[in-house]
C-alpha cells in the first residue's frame, strides 16, 4: 500500500477526493431538492396521492 502513495502526492490526492465527494454531495442534495417528495424548502410537503378507483365492467347483454 505505501508503494502506491510514492506514485501520488498524499496531499494533493486527498485534498483531490475530499473536492470530489463534497461536489457529489452537493449535486446529490439539488436532485433531491428538485423533486417534490424530498422537498425540505417547500412548504406544504408531497404532494397526495390520487385515489384508487375500481371501474366496474360494463353489462353487454
Amino acid at each position: 500500500m505505501w508503494k502506491i502513495w510514492l506514485l501520488f502526492d498524499p496531499r494533493r490526492a486527498l485534498v483531490a477526493l475530499f473536492t470530489f465527494l463534497f461536489v457529489l454531495a452537493l449535486v446529490i442534495h439539488f436532485i433531491l431538492l428538485s423533486t417534490s417528495r424530498f422537498n425540505w424548502l417547500e412548504p406544504g410537503g408531497p404532494a397526495p396521492a390520487p385515489a384508487a378507483s375500481i371501474d366496474q365492467p360494463l353489462d353487454v347483454g
